[in-house]
């Protein structure tokens, strides 16, 4: 893939983030998230990719746009052909409610690169460069927290570990906090939380839980960006998740790293909407606007942070 395209995707993400914030706030989740919806899907056909959308806002009869399957970008000869993992707004509540951490994200591989996921849950252990090779999901939590303290040269007092704060984590919680790391809980957004714990410099060192199974593939491409380390395992709710998930040609059984979720090359891209731990929010003022946004690719490991200043009476959203 032309290292340009990772710089035609922000673009992408930066629409998407500017139409869900002028919602921000206003308590309502539906219409923050097909804004963002309708303006990336629009934004995408500017880019010069052959684009199939392989995570995404649904199957075709749940989602009008976006949808699993969909075919996006200015296709024409010599466009390469890529798949596209995205979520047009993660973090609906977060931004409905004016609470931090809600982004609009992007990844994209060469085609049949990235896992087909299926709409279910995926437990989750997220590491950054400094704790590669310590994680094993097959451990327990306080095994893992051990590990990952040793390999960063810490105590294990001095981890803190983002976990979404669900009633199916009370355990999870119990044990992180008697092993003695600091716990931090966040309402939604384990990307933003599992890309977070790659960056020193967010406060947060490891993503631990269950979350969803197509957050998990845009997860690992981010993290493949950044050199950090990555296991998921699937886990369906039920026996009929289970089948669809075989049937797609996932491993229900298989603890996955982030190299098989996201396979070969990839480009990541996140703009921010409510400000969180590494990305700050779109902030508005007469006649435009600003937004943060981050840019990553696997090939080279490069990390731009982007702070972009957008004129909106010649470029409306």
């Amino acid at each position: 893939m032309d290292r340009n395209l990772a710089m035609e995707v922000v673009r992408v993400t930066e629409m998407a983030a500017i139409a869900s914030a002028r919602l921000m706030g206003r308590g309502t989740k539906n219409e923050s998230d097909q804004a963002a919806v309708d303006a990336m899907r629009r934004a995408f056909d500017a880019l010069p990719i052959d684009g199939t959308v392989v995570i995404g806002e649904g199957e075709r009869d749940e989602a009008p746009m976006l949808y699993i399957g969909e075919r996006v970008g200015k296709m024409g000869p010599g466009t390469p052909p890529v798949d596209i993992a995205l979520d047009p707004l993660e973090g609906t509540n977060l931004c409905a409610f004016g609470r931090p951490g809600a982004i609009s994200v992007v990844a994209i591989a060469n085609r049949g690169h990235l896992l087909n996921a299926p709409d279910t849950y995926m437990e989750k252990l997220v590491v950054g460069p400094r704790a590669v090779g310590s994680i094993d999901l097959s451990k327990s939590p306080t095994e893992n927290l051990k590990n990952i303290a040793k390999a960063m040269k810490r105590q294990v007092n001095e981890l803190t570990v983002v976990i979404l704060d669900r009633d199916r984590h009370a355990e999870l919680i119990k044990e992180v906090r008697l092993a003695g790391a600091r716990v931090r809980l966040i309402e939604d957004g384990d990307v933003a939380g599992g890309v977070a714990s790659c960056f020193e410099d967010s406060g947060v060192d490891v993503l631990m839980g269950t979350g969803g199974a197509p957050e998990g593939v845009i997860t690992a491409a981010a993290v493949r960006s950044v050199g950090g380390e990555m296991h998921g395992r699937l886990r369906p709710r039920n026996e009929q998740e289970a089948q669809r998930a075989t049937k797609m040609g996932a491993d229900v059984n298989k603890i996955y790293t982030a190299e098989e979720l996201a396979r070969g090359e990839v480009m990541f891209a996140a703009t921010g909407v409510t400000t969180g731990d590494f990305l700050k929010g779109v902030r508005f003022y007469a006649g435009g606007c600003e937004t943060h946004s981050v840019v990553m690719r696997s090939k080279t490991g490069t990390v731009r942070y982007i702070t972009a200043t957008h004129n909106l009476n010649k470029k409306p959203v």
